[in-house]
C-alpha cells in the first residue's frame, strides 16, 4: 500500500497535477460565481510558466545533481551498484530490451567493469506489476545490456525484487553480507544520488558515490547567460523543462517522505 501511495499521493504535488486540482477548483467557484474564482486560475498560470522556466529548473536540477559530482580518478571498490528505473521490458513490439532516460547508468556501471574499478556488478531493481509494465526484473534487463556490453555474467549479482530506493540499499546489503563486499562504487542518476547515498550510508553500507545521467552542465548554465536572446528563451515555457522541474521535486519530496520514515 505504501508503494500504491507513494506514487499516486504525490502527483498532486507536483506542478501539473496541482495545477489540475487549481482548475478544477476554479470551475467549482466559477459555477458557484464566487469573487475568488480568479485565483486558482493565477496559481495554476504560475504554476505552468515557473515549473516550465529554464532558470526555474535549471536551479532546482543543479542542486541536486552538483552535490555529488565525479571524482578525477574513480577508486577501487569491490562492486558496482546500479540502480534500475532505467530500462523499459522487451514486450511487443519491442525487439529487445530498451533503455529510459536513466539509461546512462547501465553504460556507465558496465565502462565502470571494463575500466576495472571493481570485479563484481550487482544489479538492483525489480518491477511494479500493476504499472502494466510485464516482462522481467529490471535488474534481469540491465544484465542483458551488460551482457552484452562484454561483462561475464559470472561477474553478475541481482536482486530482482526491490521496488524502490530503500528496498534497493537493503537487499544490496543482504547480498554484499552474503558475498563478503565491503565496498561499493555506487551508480545512478546524479539527480538521484542525494538521497540513493544518504539511505545507503544510513544502512552502514560503505558506498562511494558514482554519478551519471547529468541534466545539467556549467557550459548550460554558462549560455543560459551568455545573452540577451539565451535569458529571455531560458524564461520561455517548454514542455522538456516542465518535466525536469518535476523530477527535481520529486526528489526533494522523497527526501522528506524518506527522512519521515527514518530511512535517512
Amino acid at each position: 500500500m505504501f508503494l500504491y501511495l507513494s506514487k499516486l499521493l504525490p502527483l498532486f504535488l507536483y506542478p501539473l497535477g496541482l495545477t489540475c486540482l487549481l482548475l478544477l477548483l476554479s470551475l467549482v467557484l466559477l459555477w458557484r460565481r464566487s469573487r475568488w474564482t480568479a485565483l486558482p486560475i493565477v496559481l495554476s498560470l504560475v504554476l505552468l510558466l515557473g515549473g516550465s522556466n529554464g532558470w526555474v529548473g535549471e536551479w532546482l536540477v543543479r542542486s541536486l545533481e552538483f552535490q555529488h559530482l565525479p571524482l578525477t580518478e574513480v577508486p577501487q571498490a569491490d562492486a558496482i551498484v546500479i540502480l534500475g528505473g532505467c530500462t523499459k521490458p522487451a514486450v511487443p513490439p519491442r525487439p529487445w530490451v530498451e533503455v529510459s532516460e536513466e539509461g546512462d547508468r547501465v553504460l556507465y556501471g558496465a565502462k565502470l567493469y571494463r575500466d576495472g574499478k571493481a570485479p563484481r556488478i550487482i544489479l538492483s531493481g525489480g518491477r511494479v506489476v500493476w504499472r502494466g509494465e510485464g516482462g522481467l526484473s529490471e535488474a534481469d534487463d540491465m544484465a542483458q545490456l551488460i551482457e552484452a556490453m562484454g561483462v561475464p555474467k559470472t561477474a553478475i549479482l541481482q536482486d530482482p525484487s526491490s521496488l524502490n530506493t530503500y528496498e534497493n540499499a537493503v537487499n544490496v546489503k543482504q547480498i554484499m553480507a552474503a558475498q563478503g563486499i565491503h565496498r561499493v562504487l555506487l551508480v545512478t542518476s546524479a539527480m538521484h544520488m542525494p538521497r540513493s547515498l544518504l539511505i545507503f550510508k544510513h544502512l552502514g553500507i560503505e558506498a562511494i558515490a558514482a554519478p551519471t545521467d547529468f541534466n545539467t552542465t556549467e557550459r548550460d548554465w554558462q549560455t543560459m547567460q551568455g545573452s540577451t536572446q539565451a535569458m529571455v528563451l531560458s524564461a520561455l515555457p517548454e514542455a522538456d523543462r516542465f518535466s525536469r522541474t518535476t523530477r527535481a521535486l520529486k526528489e526533494y519530496l522523497g527526501l522528506v517522505v524518506y527522512r519521515l520514515r527514518g530511512w535517512l
